[in-house]
């Protein structure tokens, strides 16, 4: 399914140096619509590169014939991979029940990053992980494989000792760095409820990655916690049953401060590292293409702070 006009700019979070041809702003001379500078025609040169006005202008202040050529940043295609959990966990809620179905959420943020990628002209790949313990499917971008048409890969990890999460899958990708070179979108989908250790994310970022963690969390069970001591709750478990749980005094309000915590430590440790996530607490398209697009206009705001 396409979103159709739903899409949003894939802003780096600095000036990429890659496949020319594409829609983003570059760090090296050559074709595109950014202005880069001006300089002095030499023989060789496209004419219709020429700046009339500005060597109008020089011409007159030397009275001679004087030629400006502008340039411009080249636009580069950027080169993603959306990373998805597809463990168990992330399919827990039933569609009757009115709370977040992270895999339906998880499935739109994917589509509208690869409607976004090809809206800009790039090259997406797919990586899966969570469906076995130790394996993940691969399709590399520009390969002719998709998000369904993916290659497993066991990681040669011992039964029951392999890292926790998503670092499974930034484990993969740092192997296949010819595929995943700096200046690459990462795209990671997951609830985060256990999430990578922070060196891995550090080591992510040290690898010139772009890392976009998308943390899809209901906003009253695992953002938070309702005050329900006493009441009698339908809770799933990992095997997708549901059963009747009765809180005691005083545990709402012990799990709401741990959830709560849980959160704002896995947004603080992102952050300080550089990395802006975007939260996704509904799977409605319209609040998942909203988290995007404001992501994105935070980090336009970035770059035209730092310009």
């Amino acid at each position: 399914m396409s979103y159709g006009s739903l899409t949003f700019p894939l802003v780096p979070r600095r000036r990429l140096v890659g496949l020319a041809f594409g829609s983003m702003r570059g760090a090296r001379r050559g074709t595109g619509t950014d202005v880069a500078g001006s300089r002095a025609y030499v023989p060789g040169d496209d004419p219709d590169r020429i700046d009339w006005a500005a060597s109008g202008r020089l011409s007159s202040a030397r009275d001679s014939d004087e030629f400006v050529v502008r340039e411009h940043f080249a636009d580069e295609a950027p080169r993603v991979v959306v990373v998805t959990d597809v463990r168990p966990e992330m399919t827990l809620c039933p569609p009757e029940l009115p709370w977040l179905r992270k895999e339906s959420a998880a499935g739109i943020a994917a589509r509208l990053i690869t409607d976004s990628v090809a809206e800009a002209r790039g090259l997406a790949g797919f990586l899966e992980y969570g469906r076995e313990p130790g394996v993940v499917g691969w399709s590399p971008p520009g390969s002719r494989g998709g998000s369904h048409a993916l290659v497993d890969y066991a990681l040669g990890h011992e039964p029951g000792r392999e890292p926790p999460g998503a670092a499974v899958a930034l484990e993969f990708l740092s192997a296949h760095r010819r595929a995943v070179p700096s200046a690459s979108f990462v795209f990671v989908i997951s609830d985060f409820l256990d999430p990578p250790p922070v060196d891995a994310w550090e080591a992510a970022v040290d690898r010139g990655w772009d890392v976009v963690p998308v943390v899809v969390q209901d906003p009253i069970w695992e953002q938070s916690f309702p005050s329900v001591d006493g009441v009698v709750l339908p809770l799933a478990g990992v095997d997708g049953k549901l059963r009747l749980v009765r809180l005691g005094d005083g545990e709402s309000s012990r799990l709401r401060a741990e959830h709560e915590e849980r959160r704002d430590r896995l947004l603080g440790d992102l952050r300080s590292l550089g990395i802006e996530p975007v939260l996704l607490s509904s799977d409605g398209v319209e609040h998942v293409f909203d988290a995007f697009l404001s992501w994105a206009v935070e980090r336009q705001a970035t770059w035209s702070h730092a310009v």
